[in-house]
């Protein structure tokens, strides 16, 4: 669903390393001692990180190996691939080798930093394409392989070039499937991001409704606050089929005529 504008995450790689570090603050305070070479060889080091990151997470592959000890054959993949980038950067690899052990940026908290504020430059970026534009909310239900309870989000809108675009918005836990609670949920992950919840018109729900009893109080509460649509994403393509069925019955009886410039 995204787009080379939406997500050109490696151009913002330089930025994420700086968000990074605002967030950080132990690392930013180690930086006020270290001299110009020192910062340098530690934004390459942090910038390397990213981009494995970004790569891993664009290829949807898995960060983690089952032993990621040095003496291990197969480390897993954020480790191989940045033993790869190293195979081919001098400088890189002096710079990793040369890493404190409270600086190493290989943990997994560090991965899951990164990610995190990766996150919320692409959901910025969403929130800044939407403007004050009405957009509609489609949500399904989710599981995690802990069986935690949670929902995913895209939102559809008409961009400034009156394309519609959709755009994965991201996955929400709740503590219950209650439908004030998914509802909370709902409201609570749009208004983060300054995303006004009365320029909602319309919900769907991709047949959730149809597999579990929840979400059809939630979509009554949410119509009963606002004046929108709320129909399945199934029953949607339906429509567009039965649709294209028609225009191709009144083109074959030649009660529609097409070419080049008509609608």
């Amino acid at each position: 669903m995204g787009k080379d504008n939406v997500s050109s995450p490696h151009r913002n790689a330089e930025k994420a390393c700086e968000d990074l570090m605002n967030q950080t603050q132990h690392i930013s305070r180690r930086f006020d001692i270290f001299n110009d070479e020192q910062v340098a060889t530690n934004r390459l080091r942090l910038k390397a990180h990213i981009h494995v990151v970004l790569l891993l997470a664009l290829q949807g592959i898995p960060f983690r190996g089952h032993d990621e000890k040095s003496s291990s054959s197969n480390r897993g993949n954020f480790l191989e691939f940045l033993d790869v980038l190293t195979m081919y950067n001098d400088e890189l690899s002096k710079a990793i080798a040369k890493a404190p052990k409270n600086a190493k940026y290989t943990s997994h908290d560090i991965q899951k930093q990164i990610l995190h504020v990766l996150s919320m430059r692409v959901k910025n970026t969403i929130r800044e394409e939407i403007g004050v534009a009405k957009y509609c909310i489609i949500v399904d239900e989710a599981r995690d392989e802990s069986k935690r309870e949670q929902m995913s989000i895209v939102l559809r809108f008409v961009d400034s070039n009156r394309f519609i675009q959709e755009r994965f918005f991201g996955l929400v836990h709740v503590s219950d499937t209650t439908d004030l609670t998914l509802k909370d949920a709902i409201y609570s992950a749009l208004a983060h991001y300054n995303l006004d919840v009365q320029n909602i018109r319309g919900q769907g729900y991709d047949g959730a409704s149809n597999m579990r009893g929840e979400f059809n109080g939630l979509q009554a509460l949410i119509i009963k606050d606002f004046n929108i649509v709320g129909s399945s994403c199934k029953r949607n393509d339906e429509l567009k089929n039965a649709h294209a069925d028609d225009i191709a019955y009144l083109i074959a009886i030649n009660e529609l005529e097409t070419g080049r410039g008509l609608n």
